[in-house]
């Protein structure tokens, strides 16, 4: 048994997709440094919280890099994700599995987080996936922003990676912590803003 799920385990530069439309698929993801994937594991356990109101979602997946959680969200049954990303190489990986899967719904945005929240608002959505490089300290500001452009859909669920050592985020007046859980040396997180 331990030899088959060794066997089945996704060689390094590729990403499966957990469930739905597209399960099990394997896409390839672009070689960039401190591009990591969230895992496997943690989607799943995204997911089983999210089940519920994935079915015509609008999601944005902000540093989006390889596109795990948006892909994940439109395989379950989004409506639309906007993913958000400013690494050429990253993007073009994107790119190329959007057009894979033939993923309707599907926005690549190729700009830095800050600006497209900056920029003309692009909607109100129902799901926000921040997961920032380790290395930046921005998921405050995002919050903020996402707050401020007013970016959120009634009730909205934004979903947090950080790592783990890292102090908690200062969430915006309002949001609510549902979920809060460790994996290695990654913390996420699933908050809502109440209406």
């Amino acid at each position: 048994m331990a030899k088959r799920q060794k066997m089945n385990k996704p060689r390094p530069g590729r990403l499966r997709i957990v469930a739905g439309n597209w399960r099990s698929r394997l896409l390839d993801i672009a070689d960039v440094p401190g591009l990591r994937p969230t895992s496997e594991r943690i989607r799943e356990t995204l997911f089983n919280w999210l089940e519920p109101r994935i079915s015509g979602a609008r999601c944005l997946d902000l540093f989006a890099g390889t596109g795990a959680l948006g892909l994940e969200a439109l395989s379950r049954g989004a409506r639309s994700t906007v993913f958000v990303e400013k690494s050429m190489p990253a993007v073009s990986a994107l790119n190329a599995n959007i057009k894979t899967l033939g993923a309707e719904g599907a926005v690549v945005r190729q700009m830095d987080a800050l600006d497209y929240l900056r920029g003309e608002n692009a909607g109100r959505f129902d799901l926000v996936f921040l997961d920032p490089p380790f290395a930046a300290d921005m998921i405050d500001e995002v919050c903020r922003l996402l707050v401020e452009r007013e970016m959120l859909a009634d009730d909205a669920r934004i979903y947090i990676e950080q790592e783990r050592s890292k102090a908690e985020p200062t969430l915006p007046g309002g949001w609510e912590l549902l979920k809060n859980k460790t994996a290695g040396n990654v913390r996420y997180m699933l908050v809502r803003q109440k209406t």
